[in-house]
């Protein structure tokens, strides 16, 4: 009886790891713009042009597997579930699950949990509560690098409430497309007291005139030992913007954990 009260208790905390582990997600385009801005200016800039790209982006659809690998007791669980996914703008998201594998336990009530934790992020007044802007956050410039592809700045983030949904940690923007780039960061709010740290690491691909994500990873360690290892990979999306038939994604396999990426904020 206790160890049963004890593993559904774990389970329940990988959950809500899980969930902490998830920053919204949205879409960018590209447009070229000077290096040598400020903290506030590179955050303007990146704000209008999400409302440019929120209302050039109609619609994409992708796959995505989810994989949660867990180590610890009772005993070490893993589990996939593959996702057919659409956008609709505004604010709809639908997924149907394409295949299960693994624990049944973890594919229900977490993996699939996850999707409807998105759904509900996506409406429109968790929309503008997770936004990244100055509406949400702090920024401060960190550093400034040149690359090949142009300027980068690194900021560091600070939420400015306690939301699941927002995170703290440092965001590297691509000075051409205003879109973050990459995120390192851990949740805002810590979702439960049996949880001692949740790392999260985000990357982007660039689709037609869009970022959309690429990977999530997210690992939680828990107090009593033990860890959960969420990561989600996005694939084959094809986007429609309303003028062209869809950009496909020229990507239809696993992403790299060391790609160049741009967050969305759409």
């Amino acid at each position: 009886m206790l160890q049963n009260l004890w593993t559904n208790r774990k389970w329940i905390v990988i959950l809500l790891a899980c969930l902490a582990g998830m920053p919204v997600c949205r879409a960018q385009d590209s447009k070229s713009e000077s290096p040598s801005l400020t903290a506030d200016q590179i955050v303007a800039r990146m704000t209008a042009r999400n409302e440019e790209r929120t209302a050039a982006l109609k619609a994409y659809t992708g796959r995505r597997v989810y994989q949660l690998h867990y180590h610890g007791f009772p005993s070490d669980r893993e589990a996939e579930i593959v996702v057919e996914m659409r956008y609709t703008a505004p604010t709809t998201k639908e997924f149907h699950v394409v295949s299960q594998t693994g624990s049944n336990f973890i594919c229900d009530h977490v993996l699939k949990r996850l999707l409807a934790s998105e759904q509900e992020a996506q409406s429109r007044d968790n929309h503008q509560e997770t936004s990244l802007s100055s509406r949400n956050y702090n920024f401060s410039l960190e550093s400034q690098e040149t690359t090949l592809q142009g300027p980068v700045y690194k900021l560091k983030v600070e939420p400015k409430h306690k939301n699941k949904f927002l995170y703290r940690g440092n965001i590297w923007v691509d000075g051409r497309d205003f879109a973050v780039m990459r995120i390192q960061a851990e949740p805002a709010k810590n979702p439960s007291f049996w949880l001692s740290k949740t790392f999260i690491e985000q990357q982007y691909e660039k689709v037609g005139s869009f970022w959309l994500p690429a990977l999530n990873k997210s690992t939680s360690y828990i107090r009593l030992g033990g860890n959960a290892t969420l990561t989600i990979d996005y694939r084959d999306y094809v986007v429609h913007d309303g003028e062209s038939a869809g950009v496909r994604s020229q990507r239809t396999g696993p992403a790299s954990s060391g790609s160049t990426a741009a967050v969305a904020e759409n």
